[in-house]
Parts: C-alpha cells; structure tokens; sequence
C-alpha cells in the first residue's frame, strides 16, 4: 500500500479517505451519525461485529449454538470384563488338572479289571429261577498258594493246604436294606453228589460250582455273583486303606494267629485285622459263630474305609487300593465291573441303619440249621423283602432272641 500523505502530526481531517472518521469541517459526516457508530445495514458495521466462536469441524453457523460437549468417559462396570492373563492362565491350567484328575480316576479301575481273575462259578443243571434284587457270594478262600513262605509265617496261615472256604457270606442287594448274612463254615448240609457235611467241604470237592449249586439247592436263593477274597489280597487291602477299626468284646491272643490284641475298639493293620477275622481259639463257646460275626466287623469296615473321600482325593491310596482288590479278588466270568462296584458300596452299608447283619438261622452250637427260621429268612430274600424281616429272624449269632 502507498503511503498516505500526512500533515503535522496525523492525517488532515479534510482528507478524503479519513472523512468517515473525523467527519467533514461542520463536525458531522453526511448523514448526520456520530463519526465512530457503525450504520445499520453497512456491510463495515458488519464487518467490525466479532462473532461467537465456533468449534471446529461444526457446520451449524448460528451465534446461540452450544459448544459441543466430549461423552463421558466409559465407566469400568460398562465395559465388558475381562479377567487377567495371568487368572485366565490359572483357569486354564486348573481345568487341565480336573480333567486328568477324572481321567486318572476312571482308568486306574479298568486297569485294576483287567487284573482281576476271572472263573467260572455257575453250576450246570437247574437252578433257582430269575428273583428280584441281586445276591453275592462272597468266599474268604484259605489257600495259601499266593503267599510266599516267609508271608506265611508272617501271617501265621500255616503250610499250604489246599482250597477250602474260610468265610463264606451272602450278600443280598435290592429294594430294602441291604443283608450280609454269614454261613458257618462248619454247617452240615448236604453236598449234591456227595454226602451231607461241612459245608465248606464243597469248595473243596468241586470248587465255585459246587460250592454255588451247594447253596442254591440249600436254600432256594438264586446266588448271581460270585466273589472270592485270599489271605494275601485281604491284607493288602487293610493296609492300602490305612488300617481298619475293630472293637473286641475281650482281649485276644491266639500264637497260631499271631494275634495279641486288648479289648476294646482300636485301629489295626492288615496282618492283626486278618488274625481277629481267622482266630476261633481266643472266642466263647459260640466259636465259629462269634468268628464270623468278627469277619463281617472287618469286612464292613475295610468296605467303610475304601468308598471314603480320602480314597478318592488321595492318588497312593487310590493306586494302592486298585492293586490289591485285582490281586486279591476272583470273581465270576459273567460278573461286570458295574455290579462288583455295586457289591463293593453295598458292603459299606450293612451295619446299622443302612442295612442287616445276620448269621444264618441255627438251632444249637452246632451250627445245626433251624428248619423254620431259616425257610423264613430265606423267603423274605428271594421276595426282595428285607425290610420287613422280623428281628427274631436276624441276629448277629443265628440264634433265636
């Protein structure tokens, strides 16, 4: 821009590019406005007015508009939660464990299966028909053929002597309480084919089979499954379990046995829970029958000790447990690992409210079967009516009340 002339000190007031300021000589621009008032509807008065600011990026050109407020930030319980990579590692890793955890449960049992021995107990000829419920005979076999020498002297079982039935045990299971009834081994019955004598001669004579049809012709119950325990097994198990708790009525001591245990109840390994269970010198006069009722003690506890959850959290116990029921066990051929599992919970609960403890109804010291009784007792299990057994009919020695 050129430079305007100038006059003094400041441009001249007649100038006629400073008239709009300072107005003509009468003191008044034309028009008759004071000099500085911007005209209304003058595109300078418009041009001197601010305007509101605006945002940004708005396009709404009006003066009254708000300024644009930023959203609130998003608060934390809004947002979708997201656990820590290191919680979701743990997660991760812990689900893996549960899994190999179950897997480790389910496959130690068929691999103890495969194990098991296998034999076939179902006698030919005819048998008692199909009944309601199921019944296992459970035979503590006295063979000493899966001990070495020195377990024998350790257990005090003596020479090896042949198969013959050490305890023998019917186990009924089905709409009522369970029933574990002991059968004296010393009970004179008749032995199909052979002549009537201790019942356990029938193990001896003809093993399983006979032993099975023996009992069947006997007493009208149709036996299912077939179990058989052996000394060496039967310790085995007491002692993968940790010991079992058994409660004499007096001090025992059999040298035989190598028992010498006070009275009262107390925690014993296998080697004394197996001499308390075979020892008959160190009883009253009841003798066999007293014995037995000390088996089914120890049976029901070993049963107790195996199903609780120490077993199941604890993999020794578990491991240890499987390996010696498959060294310890021989079941029948037709038998599945289903209804042996059956039979072992069914073994946990026979005492108290849970289920019976008989021995079979007898008339003397003998071991003489009570005709009667025993018809009776007999019928309630092939009816699958063990709730209604009268009290009379099932007592821990066999004789009547």
């Amino acid at each position: 821009m050129a430079d305007r002339p100038r006059g003094g000190d400041g441009p001249a007031e007649g100038t006629p590019e400073y008239q709009w300021l300072y107005g003509s000589k009468g003191g008044r621009p034309s028009g008759g406005d004071e000099p500085t008032r911007a005209m209304p509807g003058s595109a300078r008065g418009e041009d001197t007015r601010l305007m509101p600011t605006m945002p940004r990026g708005s396009g709404d050109s009006r003066s009254d508009f708000p300024p644009s407020v930023p959203p609130p930030p998003r608060r934390d319980s809004d947002q979708p939660s997201k656990p820590p990579r290191r919680r979701r590692s743990g997660l991760r890793v812990l689900r893996w464990l549960v899994l190999l955890w179950v897997v480790f449960l389910l496959a130690v049992p068929f691999w103890a299966w495969s194990k098991v021995a296998k034999v076939d107990a179902s006698p030919a000829g005819q048998r008692p028909n199909e009944q309601p419920g199921t019944t296992y005979l459970l035979v503590g076999s006295d063979s000493r053929g899966d001990l070495t020498e020195a377990e024998r002297e350790e257990l005090g079982t003596g020479g090896d002597v042949g198969q013959r039935t050490d305890t023998i045990m019917l186990l009924h299971v089905g709409s009522g309480p369970n029933l574990l009834m002991s059968v004296p081994r010393d009970s004179i019955v008749p032995i199909p084919g052979h002549s009537t004598t201790k019942i356990n001669a029938a193990y001896a004579w003809g093993g399983p089979k006979l032993l099975v049809r023996t009992l069947e012709s006997t007493t009208g119950i149709r036996i299912d499954h077939y179990v058989e325990i052996g000394f060496g097994g039967f310790v085995d198990m007491v002692d993968a379990v940790g010991g079992v708790e058994i409660c004499p009525k007096r001090a025992m001591k059999d040298p035989q046995a190598n028992l010498d245990i006070p009275k009262g109840c107390q925690e014993v390994d296998g080697k004394t829970a197996l001499g308390y269970a075979r020892s008959r010198k160190t009883y009253t006069q009841l003798g066999d029958i007293d014995r037995a009722r000390a088996q089914r003690e120890v049976v029901s506890a070993v049963g107790a000790e195996a199903t609780s959850p120490w077993t199941f959290v604890n993999p020794v116990r578990y491991w240890r447990l499987a390996m010696a029921t498959a060294r310890s066990f021989t079941v029948s051929e037709d038998s599945n690992p289903l209804a042996i599992a059956r039979f072992g919970w069914a073994m946990t609960r026979v005492d108290g409210e849970n289920g019976l403890t008989c021995g079979i109804p007898i008339r003397d010291l003998a071991v003489n079967w009570d005709p009667t009784r025993s018809e009776q007792l007999f019928s309630y299990i092939i009816e699958d009516n063990t709730e209604d057994i009268p009290a009379q009919l099932c007592t821990d020695s066999g004789l009547p009340k």
